[in-house]
C-alpha cells in the first residue's frame, strides 16, 4: 500500500488531504466530525479582528451556485465573511480539538487591519491554543477587501511583504500566506510572501464573482432584501485556474524551495494528485465537503492510494512535481507534432456533435453519410480536438499521433522525423 503520510511545513498528517478554511472549518463540531471521517488537517475558519467591532455576516442566502445539466454543483458563490463566533468560543474549541487530535494538524487561518499592532496582538494569542500554524488570509475578495484586508493586502505585494514580516516576528509556527487569483500575476505576490519569511503559500483563494441575476427581482444573486454583491467563487470550476497559478509559483526558479499548498475544486483523487504532480505538497478542500459531506475522504484517500500502487509510487514525495518540467512555454512546443482524429464506429450513437461543431465552428473535417455515419477527411483535420471535446461517449473519439515518416494528408509532406524546428516546418509560410 502507499504510504499517503505527508509532510508540509515541517509539520506531519496522516495525509494530504486538509479541510480549507471556510464553512466546514467553522467550529469544534465540525472539525471533530471531519478528522473522525479521516481528513488529514484542517484550517480552521478565519478568526481576526476589524476595530474591535464583531463580524456580523448576513442572515440570508450566502451562496449562490452553477449547475451542470444534471444538477452537479459546477461552480459555488459565497458572500459570507470570517467567523461572527468570538474569539474566545473558537480557541477554547481548538484547545480541546488538538487535546482528542495530537496527529492531526490545525493551521489557523487569520485576517486583521493592516496594522503591525494588530497582527502582533493577535497571533500570540492564537498560538497559546496549540495550533500548528498560522494560514494568512490575504485573498478574500469581498466584504473584507472593503475594509482594508483580504484582497486588499493580497493585490499588493509590499502589504504582502510587510504583514508577513509582521506575523513572523509574532511566532515561531509556521506561516503560509493564501494568495488571492484576483491579480494579473501571481508570482509577484508569491515573492512578496517569501521575501516576508513565509514559509509556505497556499492557492487559490476565491475568484470574485456574480454568478447570477434574478431577471424578475434585476437583482444578483444570492439576493439580500433586494440587493446583491459580488462574492468569492470556488469550486470544480476553478480547477483550471488554480492549476495554472499553482504551476506558475512551481516552475519560477526563485521560489523552488517553497512549499504550495494547492486549493480550488479539488473534488476526486484525481484533482489532487495533478495538483501535486503540478507542485503542491498537500490540497485542502472546501467545496466538495460542502456539497457531499466529510464522506468523500473514504474516495480521496482509497482512490490516491490504489493510483499510486498502480504507478508504483511508494509515497507523495515520488510524484511532487513531477509534472513541472513537462510544462512550457508557447514558444517551445514541438510544431512538427501531428495527430489526426479516429471515430469509434463501434461507439458512435450517430448524435452529430461532432460534424455539427466541426462544419459550423472548426475545419469541416468530418464527414456525414445518408446514414448518419460520421468519418473523419484526414485531409481538413487539424487535430484540434473540439470533436473529441464535444462527444458526449467516452473514448468514442480519440486522437491518433502520426509517427515520423508518415504523409501528413493535409501537406502531403512526411512528418518529419526531427522535430522542434519551426524555421524548416512546411505549415510555416516562411520557412526556406
Amino acid at each position: 500500500m502507499a504510504d499517503l503520510t505527508s509532510k508540509f511545513c515541517g509539520v506531519s498528517s496522516p495525509n494530504p488531504f486538509w479541510v480549507a478554511s471556510g464553512p466546514p472549518a467553522d467550529k469544534e463540531y465540525n472539525v471533530r466530525r471531519a478528522f473522525d471521517a479521516g481528513w488529514g488537517g484542517v484550517v480552521w475558519k478565519t478568526l481576526g479582528i476589524d476595530d474591535g467591532k464583531p463580524i456580523v455576516n448576513v442572515n440570508g442566502p450566502r451562496y449562490g451556485a452553477i449547475w451542470g445539466a444534471d444538477r452537479r454543483v459546477l461552480g459555488m458563490n459565497n458572500i459570507e465573511l470570517l467567523t461572527d463566533r468570538l474569539l474566545e468560543t473558537n480557541l477554547e474549541e481548538i484547545v480541546r480539538i488538538k487535546r482528542d487530535f495530537p496527529d492531526h494538524p490545525v493551521f489557523c487561518s487569520v485576517i486583521a487591519p493592516c496594522e503591525e499592532p494588530c497582527w502582533q496582538g493577535i497571533i500570540p494569542l492564537i498560538a497559546e491554543s496549540g495550533v500548528d500554524g498560522f494560514e494568512l488570509n490575504f485573498g478574500c475578495p469581498h466584504g473584507m477587501p472593503e475594509r482594508g484586508m483580504g484582497a486588499a493586502v493580497g493585490q499588493v505585494p509590499d502589504y504582502i511583504k510587510m504583514v508577513t514580516a509582521w506575523v513572523k516576528e509574532a511566532t515561531k509556527l509556521p506561516v503560509m500566506v493564501k494568495l488571492t487569483p484576483n491579480v494579473a500575476n501571481i508570482v509577484h505576490p508569491a515573492k512578496a510572501a517569501k521575501d516576508g519569511g513565509a514559509d509556505a503559500v497556499s492557492l487559490i483563494n476565491t475568484v470574485a464573482s456574480i454568478p447570477s441575476v434574478d431577471l424578475d427581482a434585476m437583482a444578483p444573486e444570492p439576493m439580500i432584501d433586494g440587493k446583491g454583491t459580488a462574492g468569492g467563487f470556488c469550486g470544480p470550476a476553478v480547477k483550471p485556474i488554480a492549476l495554472n497559478m499553482v504551476t506558475q509559483i512551481a516552475r519560477d526558479k526563485a521560489l523552488k524551495t517553497l512549499p504550495i499548498s494547492g486549493i480550488g475544486g479539488v473534488t476526486t483523487w484525481r484533482d489532487a494528485a495533478e495538483f501535486m504532480a503540478l507542485g503542491a505538497q498537500n490540497v485542502q478542500v472546501c467545496t466538495a465537503a460542502m456539497t457531499y459531506g466529510f464522506a468523500i475522504i473514504d474516495e480521496l484517500t482509497s482512490g490516491l492510494s490504489q493510483w499510486m500502487d498502480e504507478k508504483g509510487y511508494a509515497r507523495l514525495d515520488d510524484f511532487i512535481g513531477k509534472a513541472v518540467p513537462n510544462v512550457t512555454d508557447w514558444q517551445y512546443l514541438n510544431l512538427n507534432f501531428t495527430a489526426k482524429a479516429r471515430i469509434d464506429q463501434d461507439l458512435c450513437i450517430g448524435c452529430g456533435r461532432c460534424y455539427a461543431a466541426c462544419e459550423d465552428t472548426s475545419h469541416q473535417a468530418i464527414s456525414m453519410s445518408e446514414t448518419r455515419v460520421f468519418e473523419v477527411i484526414d485531409a481538413e483535420c487539424v487535430a484540434c480536438n473540439l470533436c473529441v471535446n464535444v462527444c458526449p461517449v467516452e473514448d468514442c473519439i480519440t486522437m491518433e499521433t502520426l509517427a515520423p515518416g508518415t504523409i501528413d494528408p493535409r501537406t502531403g509532406v512526411a512528418v518529419p522525423k526531427e522535430h522542434g524546428d519551426w524555421t524548416t516546418h512546411p505549415h510555416n509560410p516562411m520557412a526556406k
